[in-house]
């Protein structure tokens, strides 16, 4: 993250988003697959397991033309699939600053969490013989009914490393020349992670 400032002098906080370019790898169509959508390819590399590469060479024998070797692969929904062709760039140039999107991120693992860190959990009293149950849950259930613990209920556990969707991010820059995208506020996930931006479903 860093900042930049407004023509008004406002600091804005924002992220800086290396976005593409993503390669157009395998088009879905309404007649062919039952419904459309077009899957995209990011980041070039060396490295990739045989049913990757062999679903990469036929896509590309089938449109007469030669995709590199990509290690992510995404498949994303769209209106009208068949404008898409494999080996067709996407990059930033299709967003413009002032729109709204959602970013969609794998948070930051933290292990294995109790439930102040986890839920918020206020503790037990730290008086009265408490010496010991600060950050205890406390009562998990009743007693004869229903005779267990509920399904859902609030406990320790795995914090993090979730799939998370933040909605109506405002897009402050977007640089064509450096595929770099200055997004207001912070997104989802630590440094080099990635990250799935798309239209925001819920600005019109």
């Amino acid at each position: 993250m860093t900042q930049v400032f407004a023509p008004t002098g406002e600091v804005i906080p924002v992220t800086v988003v290396e976005a593409g370019p993503c390669i157009v790898t395998q088009v879905k169509t309404l007649e062919a697959d039952g419904y459309e959508a077009v899957q995209l390819g990011f980041e070039e590399t060396k490295r990739l397991s045989k049913p990757e590469r062999g679903h990469l060479e036929k896509q590309g024998r089938a449109q007469q033309t030669r995709l590199p070797l990509l290690r992510y692969l995404r498949e994303l929904r769209v209106e009208k699939a068949a404008e898409h062709k494999v080996g067709e760039k996407v990059d930033v140039s299709v967003f413009k600053a002032g729109d709204f999107v959602d970013v969609v991120g794998i948070s930051k693992g933290k292990g294995f969490a109790g439930v102040v860190k986890r839920h918020h959990f206020a503790g037990g009293p730290k008086t009265h013989g408490q010496s010991d149950r600060w950050r205890a849950p406390g009562a998990l259930s009743s007693g004869t009914t229903p005779g267990r613990i509920l399904k859902g209920k609030r406990m320790a556990g795995r914090l993090g490393n979730d799939r998370v969707t933040v909605q109506n991010l405002q897009i402050v820059q977007a640089d064509a020349s450096r595929n770099l995208l200055l997004i207001r506020g912070s997104v989802p996930g630590g440094p080099h992670g990635l990250l799935l931006i798309k239209k925001a479903l819920k600005k019109g």
